[in-house]
This record gives structure tokens, sequence and C-alpha cells, in this order.
């Protein structure tokens, strides 16, 4: 009998081995000023060997540092980057798995006293510090120019694809957004305006890569009164995909509403975004990816089988337990490693306090072999 779950698919040119794919997940593991290191060599080469279709690397900034928000973060914003990129894509194919580089400006999330510079967004909406500096008319035009660098620079050095972070409520999803964008100009207003940023940054980074898949992390719902909804993104979803956007990985919430009690209990619930997926997929005829807590193969096959999704994206699920795949192909669920809410999210504390994270949840020998390869981040 064939299982869903380890067919085939064709990804804008591209054959995934089965329907698994790493979705984007930020752990704080580059060294210090954008590099990879060992640290994040060792994880994505674990991640990649797992046996999942498609690798996607969190968050490379195109800006720094403006649109970078740590010293942790990768970054593609220069050629002097360009070895440590050549690496990590070359380790993931290595272990037989696509690499994807996901491409990202921070905007108005940027943390106070990052390098004294100020935030820039599409208005003067504060987030977490400080009103944002409105970036000028140029400025986006420029700002469009560093999307496509960074994405040439993904591709030459050799990932097979490249993603867009449009979700999580960072620069993309701000200008989408009704709630962070006030503009009176031709990038704010009506829906077809906010969208313009977004429609021009994939219209450019696909004219600098040629055949290269461009997906996008796509942001369904902030989750917050006022914010882009459904009835907004939708619309955007459908407007990617006239673009020929390779895929969209859709997502809810932002760092404005994932610590609200509401969202909090939400999260705790096993496929607790696969419904935003659905409605996605509803209205469009690209590929979509589905992520959220999707920690077993029963509901992963449910997910397609019922047509909410073509993909099952992994993130916190695969770093807790990279077997998980191999376990859940061999039917051996009752031995996968959970990643437990109940924990309080000691990973994602971590992050805030600007440490690499670990998982509570590991055994303790792979703790101990994490706590001796950190200081070489």
């Amino acid at each position: 009998m064939n299982d869903i779950l380890f067919s085939k698919l064709n990804l804008g040119g591209l054959e995934l081995k089965n329907r698994l794919v790493m979705a984007p997940l930020f752990l704080s593991y580059a060294a210090h000023g954008g590099k990879p290191g060992t640290l994040m060599r060792d994880h994505y080469q674990l991640m990649a060997r797992s046996g999942v279709a498609m690798i996607v690397v969190e968050s490379a900034a195109i800006e720094y540092p403006a649109g970078s928000g740590s010293d942790f973060v990768l970054r593609a914003d220069t050629d002097e980057y360009l070895d440590g990129l050549t690496m990590l894509a070359a380790t993931i194919k290595k272990q037989g798995a696509l690499a994807c580089l996901q491409i990202n400006h921070v905007g108005r999330f940027l943390p106070q006293g990052t390098g004294q510079v100020q935030a820039v967004a599409p208005s003067a909406v504060p987030a977490m510090g400080p009103a944002p500096r409105p970036l000028a008319g140029p400025e986006i035009k420029e700002m469009v120019h560093k999307y496509a660098a960074a994405a040439l620079r993904a591709k030459k050095a050799g990932f097979d694809a490249v993603e867009l972070h449009g979700g999580t409520g960072y620069l993309l999803a701000q200008f989408v957004s009704p709630r962070t964008n006030v503009r009176e100009d031709e990038y704010g207003g009506t829906l077809e305006n906010r969208m313009r940023f977004g429609i021009e940054v994939l219209s450019a980074v696909k004219a600098a890569v040629g055949a290269m898949p461009v997906g996008f992390r796509f942001l369904a719902d902030e989750w917050l009164p006022g914010g882009l909804g459904l009835e907004e993104s939708i619309p955007y979803a459908k407007a990617l995909a006239k673009e020929n956007v390779a895929y969209l990985s859709v997502m809810g919430g932002t760092y404005e509403s994932f610590f609200l009690p509401d969202v909090i209990e939400k999260s705790r619930k096993d496929g607790f975004m696969a419904d935003l997926a659905g409605a996605i997929k509803k209205e469009v005829d690209v590929p979509v990816i589905a992520a959220g807590r999707i920690s077993n193969g029963k509901l992963a096959r449910q997910i397609i089988n019922g047509k909410q999704a073509d993909l099952i994206g992994l993130a916190r699920v695969l770093w807790t337990d990279p077997q998980w795949p191999e376990k859940v192909r061999q039917d051996r669920e009752n031995e996968i490693i959970h990643c437990d809410p109940a924990c309080g999210d000691t990973c994602m504390q971590m992050i805030m306090m600007g440490k690499p994270a670990f998982c509570v949840r590991w055994p303790t020998e792979k703790q101990r072999e994490w706590k001796g390869k950190k200081a070489e981040r």
C-alpha cells in the first residue's frame, strides 16, 4: 500500500522524494557575525540525514544590521558570506536532501540597541521599542534589490531553492498588514497597494535566480485585532500564485501574538495551523506546506489526504527527534520523542536571551554532546 507521506512531489521543477520538509527554525546557532560554524553545520547535517525531502535553512538577513536582529542570525547581504552558505548547502545535499535558503528582513522587529541603527518599516508603528522609520519610496526599490541580491547569493552557494520570509510579522508581512502599514502612497491603503512590495520582491527575486524555485513563508492570519486575516491573505496568496511562486508555506501569528494566552493555548494543540493552510490551498494551484506541531504520522496523512496541504513542514518536531520520519515510515511512532509544550518553551526562552537553544526532551547523552559543541558556535 502506497503511503502518501512518502510519495514524490514536483516542486517548481524539483523532485521531492517525499512530502516532508524541514520548516525554518531559528535556534541562534550561527557564529557571532552571522557565519555558520560547527554547531550550525552539525545541526543541519543531522536534520538532512533525517530523511526529509528538503531542508529550509532559516532566516538569512538581506541587510545588516537593520535587517538582521541578532549577531547570531545568518547573513546573505554580501559576498563575504558565500563560503559559509556554500558549506551549508553542500552539507545538506550530501545527506540526500534538497537545500533551500530562507531570506529575510526583520523590519520593525529590530531589537533596541542593535548597532545603534533605527528600525525601518512601511510605517512608524512601534513593535517592542521606539517607532521605526518609514521607508521612503527610493529605499523601497533598493530593498527589493537587496532581496534579489541575497537570493542570487543563495543560488551561487548551491542551494536548490530560496524562500522569502513573509511570515512572523517581518518586513514582507508588515507591508501587507493593515495594522502595520498606514502609508498613503502606492505601497499603502488598499490591499492591492499593500501587496505591491511583496509582489515586486517575488518578481525581482525570480528574475535574479532564473529557473530556481522561489517559495514564500506565508502569513495567513496575524491573530491580532485589526491585523491581517484570511479575508485579505487569500487574495494575496492568489496574487503570489499568479506570479508563479513555487509554494506557499502557511503559518499564523507574529511576535506580538505568539505570547497572548489564547494563542499559547492554541499552539499547544496538534496541527494548530493546518486550518489556515487548508483555507489557502482551496484558493491556489501551487503546492502548500502546512506546519505547526504536526506530531504524528496519522495527522500528517490526514492533512494531505484531506487536501489541506501538499507537504508537511516539521520544525521543532524534527529538531526534538530527527528520527521522526523513519519512525513514522516504519510504524514505530510509539518511540517518537515529542516536543512537550509543558516545558515552558525552554528553547524559545534561550533564544530570547541570545543563547543557542537546546531541547530538554533530548536524551541525556545528546544534551551532553550539544553542550560540548555550543562553545564552537
